[in-house]
């Protein structure tokens, strides 16, 4: 019987354009450090960097420690040179992205109503960002309030989706079997992935993510409503 509720974030508990959320980030990024580093060289490490992260398997360092070993060492900068900068850029620039979202009421009434019929719940967005950066993504959707035992923020985890490893962390930190846990998401991929560790899968419609391969398995899907319904009447996946 599931126990836990793993819930993607972006595309899924918070409605967006993932693709077109990052290319306006970056966007908007690059050019407030321009007084630092060339854009273009900024872009470069950063995307070097995030690409690092996404392969790194070494559980001794963070996503942070990563991203910092590669984005500098591909730069002339050292930490205190642009890091102030880009804490400020999370902190008072990143929350006026919120437009390019689309929050729905419905995602702060799934996870109230997976809470209320027992599941354990936790945030498990793909970890490439800043702990001050998800937080307001949380906020933007309307559940930061809610009781999360782990949302997954690059400085205190080591590896990212769609790495297997990724989720096997998650359920160490959660003290639970994958079997004991369902994969809440919107990417066919990244999150449906779970199901070769044993995990059931609910993809949510809306922002599907499919990159055509490779294939895995789809338990159950439908929207952020249908979800709703489904745990609500402990239906099929949920019961």
């Amino acid at each position: 019987m599931a126990k836990v509720i793993l819930f993607d974030l972006d595309g899924t508990l918070l409605p967006m354009d993932t693709q077109q959320f990052i290319t306006n980030y970056i966007k908007e990024l690059a050019p407030r450090v321009g007084h630092i580093i060339d854009p273009n060289e900024f872009v470069k490490a950063l995307l070097a960097g995030t690409d690092a992260m996404i392969k790194n398997l070494e559980p001794v360092k963070t996503n942070e420690q990563v991203f910092e070993e590669t984005f500098l060492s591909l730069t002339s900068l050292s930490r205190e040179d642009i890091w102030p900068t880009l804490d400020q850029f999370y902190e008072n620039v990143f929350p006026t992205f919120s437009h390019m979202t689309s929050p729905s009421i419905k995602a702060k009434a799934v996870v109230e109503e997976a809470l209320k019929q027992g599941f354990r719940v936790a945030i498990a967005t793909n970890p490439v960002f800043p702990k001050s950066a998800i937080y307001h993504r949380l906020n933007w959707a309307g559940i930061d309030d809610q009781p999360f035992e782990l949302v997954t923020v690059y400085e205190e985890i080591s590896f990212t989706k769609p790495n297997i490893e990724y989720y096997q962390d998650i359920c160490a930190r959660l003290h639970v079997e994958p079997s004991e846990c369902i994969m809440v998401g919107n990417d066919v991929q990244e999150d449906m992935v779970t199901s070769t560790l044993g995990m059931k899968t609910f993809l949510v419609e809306g922002n599907v993510i499919d990159r055509g391969k490779p294939r895995y398995q789809i338990d159950d899907r439908g929207t952020l409503g249908e979800l709703y319904e489904k745990i609500s009447k402990r239906q099929g996946i949920f019961k």
